[in-house]
């Protein structure tokens, strides 16, 4: 039974990884130095709890035995005092206690470098890079700005956007960077664990401007948005400017800011290299995943306690589609093809390559497969007309007594007219869905399915 130690579990990143490293093979355990700050939270109850203190030490060698695995994914995003020296200070304890307990790697997320001399904040991020590298093997994520709901990026985009119709913007608003998608971050991070340490790789999705960012979270929230260029502005105004207008504080805001003044972009061969089934998502789908679940949450979600394996869970919601059919209401999914078709649409002629294997890029009769990780997830792109953007995506969790099938149905509308649909439709998937998630789970009991 390996040990994966999670720091940060409590913030943005760390908090949705620790469920996704839930597994019958291993053990979770968070490092905290306040307990009660995990209590409540879904996957509490499924991980182990271990007080320690990054910036004293105290409890960091009890915290750390027995791990293989130590994620790292903490930092002092502050803008006073000296951050860079805790930082340090806090990456040579963690790896000076992982390596006395013979942890086997560590993954830490840091962030990218310009080609140009970077930034207080960004190269105090690469330091604690090589720091814990000096004392274990490490895979180091370069990541730009983590695009999804709640993150400091997308809520800085998402608040200046919406509040205001005309921008003033100084002119690196003009910039290259390279932002990722929550889900794609998390992907790698999980992936990095069955793999041999990789040194450092940088990730990202498709590269665009600043100003783009912008217009494009406008585009898709039918927003008329002007922005106009002006002389200098210097990052800590910017970042009172910032500050005012967005939840977002100064502290965090003034690191944002200066990641802005220059180019910020990924070489992601070593990514496409070493993670070949992680295909990123695309800006605009990342606004929209975030915008869906800002605006309606997960819509669509479902779940069943299933009693059996999460491979056997996998295998059941992976082999839908092709000759083996639909799992339920096998009709209405003949019917909505037709339809597609006669809209242009692909319908469901394409079928499947394989009735079992799956494998991200390939079609799904209308659907598109945009991630498959065994035995953890499936999400399929919809590539039926529609009136907006559409996922349906599984997701298999270990629990106490089985495996949480977790079935998400996300929908993006364009306008009114796709905001219509989905609601006009709503009644029909409140039966359909549920009768799909509950096909699902019987599927995977059957003995056929095997454990």
């Amino acid at each position: 039974m390996k040990i994966f130690l999670v720091t940060g579990a409590t913030g943005y990143v760390g908090g949705r990884l620790a469920p996704r490293l839930l597994a019958p093979d291993r053990t979770v355990r968070v490092l905290v130095r306040d307990p009660g700050r995990v209590v409540g939270r879904p996957w509490a109850a499924g991980v182990q709890v271990a007080r320690a203190d990054l910036r004293t030490g105290e409890g960091l060698v009890e915290a750390m035995r027995g791990v293989d695995t130590a994620y790292y994914l903490v930092h002092s995003m502050t803008g006073g005092g000296d951050f860079a020296g805790l930082d340090r200070e806090a990456a040579r304890r963690f790896g000076a206690a992982a390596k006395a307990a013979g942890v086997s790697r560590i993954i830490y997320l840091g962030g990218l470098l310009p080609e140009a001399a970077a930034s207080e904040h960004l190269a105090s991020r690469a330091e604690v890079g090589a720091i814990l590298a000096e004392a274990v093997p490490t895979t180091e994520l370069r990541a730009g700005p983590i695009v999804g709901s709640g993150s400091a990026s997308f809520e800085m985009v998402r608040y200046l956007t919406e509040r205001l119709p005309l921008m003033l913007a100084p002119g690196w608003i003009d910039h290259e960077v390279q932002p990722i998608a929550i889900r794609d971050v998390l992907s790698y991070l999980t992936l990095a664990a069955e793999l041999p340490p990789q040194g450092v790789i940088d990730i990202g999705a498709d590269r665009l401007t600043f100003r783009r960012m912008v217009e494009t979270y406008a585009e898709l929230r039918e927003l008329s948005r002007v922005i106009w260029t002006v002389p200098a502005l210097m990052p800590q105004l910017a970042a009172r400017w910032i500050g005012a207008l967005t939840p977002i504080p100064n502290a965090l805001a003034v690191p944002i800011v200066q990641g802005m003044m220059q180019d910020l972009v990924a070489d992601t061969r070593r990514a496409r290299e070493a993670f070949p089934g992680v295909v990123p998502l695309d800006y605009r789908t990342a606004v929209a995943l975030a915008l869906v679940r800002v605006e309606t949450g997960e819509v669509e979600t479902r779940s069943r306690l299933v009693r059996a394996a999460p491979a056997a869970v996998f295998r059941a919601f992976s082999g839908v589609g092709g000759d083996r059919g639909w799992p339920a209401w096998e009709w209405a999914w003949i019917v909505r093809g037709a339809l597609d078709r006669l809209a242009g649409g692909p319908g469901l002629r394409r079928g499947r390559r394989h009735p079992d294997e799956i494998l991200p890029g390939e079609a799904l009769d209308f659907w598109r497969v945009e991630a498959a990780e065994p035995p953890r997830l499936l999400r399929l792109r919809a590539e039926m007309r529609l009136p907006g953007r559409a996922w349906l995506q599984w997701e298999a969790f270990p629990e106490e007594g089985g495996t949480r099938l977790v079935q998400t149905a996300l929908f993006a509308p364009d306008g009114l007219i796709g905001t219509a649909y989905w609601y006009g439709l709503y009644p029909f998937h409140q039966f359909i869905f549920s009768a799909m998630v509950d096909a699902l789970a019987r599927r995977a009991e059957s003995p056929s399915q095997g454990a």
